[in-house]
């Protein structure tokens, strides 16, 4: 009798051509976020039988509704949010916690808010004791201001609407950066929050996942 083996994928050549077809020739030029996209391997955030299509140009569905980002998504806003080591951020949809994991090698703090507790399971039991790391239950559109102020928010997916009270929570000339859903076309935006105000800029049109709880207000007619 002839026994065969199922040949196991080989993940570090997947990041490698992540790398090198999907990051660096779509503006994803930050050597550090570059490196540490690298380095994090996405396969260990996906369940073991979608591990295969992890560094595919593509969202990888999570259950729930939920979906792991494109790279070259969340490679563009890490890129666009201009990182510093002494960082605090606030990252919006942790979902099983790669984001996280690719920040914490480039900030010195992340709180990483998650609505969806078999999601923030997830994230805890695949991230470990990590002390740049924490992982936050609640809605996402709540943020977690008694972690704040933030020098970063990433919203890693597109939301309708940004409530002012998640961008109180970011302190003043802090950068945003995130996913726009307008009426089902998703654009990767930034911002710095003012004393004044605030706004996001289009930057790139890039697919990229949607969250939940950020549907834009009703408005009154008469």
């Amino acid at each position: 009798m002839t026994m065969t083996m199922e040949r196991q994928p080989d993940f570090a050549a997947m990041r490698t051509a992540m790398v090198a077809s999907q990051l660096r020739t779509n503006a994803v030029s930050d050597a550090r976020v570059v490196g540490a996209m690298a380095t994090v391997p996405r396969e260990a955030f996906v369940d073991a039988a979608k591990a295969p299509f992890a560094y595919r140009d593509d969202l990888v569905a999570l259950g729930g509704g939920r979906s792991l980002n494109l790279p070259i998504a969340t490679g563009r806003l890490l890129t666009e949010a201009r990182l510093r080591l002494s960082d605090r951020v606030l990252l919006i949809g942790a979902a099983t916690g790669y984001t996280a994991a690719v920040l914490a090698e480039l900030v010195a703090s992340v709180v990483a808010v998650e609505v969806d507790p078999a999601l923030v399971a997830q994230a805890r039991t695949i991230l470990g004791r990590n002390e740049r790391i924490a992982i936050v239950e609640a809605p996402l559109e709540r943020g977690h201001a008694e972690g704040g102020p933030y020098d970063v928010m990433i919203i890693d997916g597109a939301v309708e609407h940004l409530p002012n009270a998640l961008v109180a929570q970011v302190r003043p000339n802090g950068r945003i950066v995130g996913g726009i859903n307008d009426k089902g076309v998703t654009r990767l935006a930034s911002g710095r929050r003012s004393d004044g105000g605030f706004a996001m800029i289009d930057f790139a049109d890039i697919n990229c996942c949607l969250l939940p709880g950020f549907a834009q207000p009703a408005r009154f007619t008469f």
